[in-house]
């Protein structure tokens, strides 16, 4: 499908039609009138990934976690339907894979991160077979919750990557909903539950350990640090991790289980890498604050696939969008870029059914409560709301028809 021809004096190119992509275009649209969007992106669906913690626990309808791409297209937007596999900075264009090039005024890499199923041996036969399971897919998250329901007794493992990751949380989310079932079930003391983590912290933040904690005691879930998953024998039911010690350096360990949840490495996208913008690990090199890339003042970047040193979640690319919005106008404009990204992201931790730890902070750690005069460090009700019923319908009639309720950017 070749891009609509709009006749403007601009053209904006954005790479992905994910919420970041989408919010984008449609925030860019209520500020410049007179230019041309073109969004390319290869899936037919959007999904709301944030709900599906949620599906794995049997509270969330999965076919509303989704919608026809075209539904969520901004008006007067073009799909372009394909992936892209080069940027030419230099020349300003892009390249797909089915061959088109794509010239830009400026260019927007929205594109998401990539989910590495293929970094542990073993993972990608086994998914969705086994007990082996993981919220991160749309077709597995009912399985999560199958194998939930229908598990009375036995060896329950949640693993989690090294960071960074998509949403650090979901890996305990799905431990937590697991646990509250089987709780209310009767059945939680026939259930042996290990948290294998790479990372030496439940969380990121030091105010929202103890709580974390808390429940991670009343579900009488072992937690396991420096546990990095490696191989998956879904046959025989075991998964390998490789153990960091002190004394011993890095040894193997193998745990049987009737249950494994896996969150898997992720990555950067590699065309951004081959296309000269990345940094050394992969991300897409840009500004902090602004959001703009470091070497290439005419590309943005929002999202997961940014460089940008904060929580890889939904709350951040809902705050990145308006940044990226404002400061295209601006250049469109002859203006200053004046809008400042404050690192801003939240993870709602779904301890219980009903109950939410509200996670809210940007960069350095630093609190930022959208309600300061609630305590943020307890499991609240009102979070719970937020995450299950509110944030679900305003993702679809607010965020991606670029309405920006309490996501105003900052100023230098």
């Amino acid at each position: 499908m070749k891009p609509e021809k709009i006749n403007t004096q601009k053209n904006v190119v954005v790479i992905g039609g994910g919420s970041s992509g989408i919010g984008i275009a449609a925030s860019i649209r209520k500020r410049v009138k007179n230019i041309d969007i073109t969004i390319v992106e290869p899936n037919d669906w959007h999904y709301y990934q944030p709900a599906w913690t949620l599906v794995g626990g049997g509270l969330f309808d999965i076919n509303k976690t989704r919608r026809s791409l075209s539904a969520v297209l901004p008006a007067g937007t073009a799909w372009v339907q394909d992936s892209v596999i080069r940027v030419e900075p230099s020349q300003k264009y892009i390249v797909t894979r089915q061959g088109q090039k794509i010239n830009y005024d400026f260019l927007i890499v929205a594109c998401g991160l990539v989910l590495r199923w293929d970094k542990i041996e073993g993972l990608e036969d086994t998914l969705g077979l086994n007990g082996v399971t993981s919220n991160y897919r749309f077709d597995l998250a009912e399985y999560t919750w199958k194998l939930v329901r229908e598990m009375k007794s036995g060896q329950a493992i949640f693993s989690q990557p090294a960071l960074p990751i998509k949403c650090a949380g979901a890996p305990q989310k799905a431990l937590y909903l697991s646990c509250d079932h089987w709780r209310r079930q009767g059945i939680l003391n026939n259930i042996n539950v290990n948290f294998c983590l790479a990372g030496t912290a439940v969380f990121g933040i030091p105010q929202f350990v103890p709580p974390l904690n808390a429940y991670l005691g009343k579900y009488r879930a072992q937690v396991n640090f420096n546990h990095n998953l490696i191989r998956v024998d879904g046959k025989n039911r075991q998964a390998t991790f490789a153990v960091e010690t002190n004394a011993e350096g890095t040894r193997e360990l193998t745990l049987p289980f009737d249950m494994l949840h896996v969150v898997p490495p992720q990555s950067a996208p590699a065309f951004i890498s081959q296309s000269g913008l990345a940094e050394g690990s992969g991300w897409c090199d840009v500004d902090k604050l602004t959001l703009q890339h470091k070497h290439w003042p005419d590309i943005f970047a929002a999202g997961d696939c940014c460089s940008t040193p904060n929580a890889k979640t939904l709350a951040a690319a809902r705050k990145q969008v308006v940044v990226v919005a404002e400061n295209v106008a601006a250049l469109i404009h002859g203006a200053p870029l004046t809008a400042h990204y404050d690192g801003y992201g939240s993870c709602p931790l779904t301890v219980e059914k009903g109950k939410v730890v509200l996670a809210e902070f940007g960069y350095d750690g630093k609190l930022l409560p959208t309600f300061p005069l609630l305590d943020a460090t307890q499991p609240s009700r009102m979070a719970w709301w937020l995450k299950a019923w509110f944030l679900p319908r305003f993702y679809w009639a607010g965020m991606l028809r670029g309405v920006e309720w309490f996501a105003g950017s900052k100023r230098p």
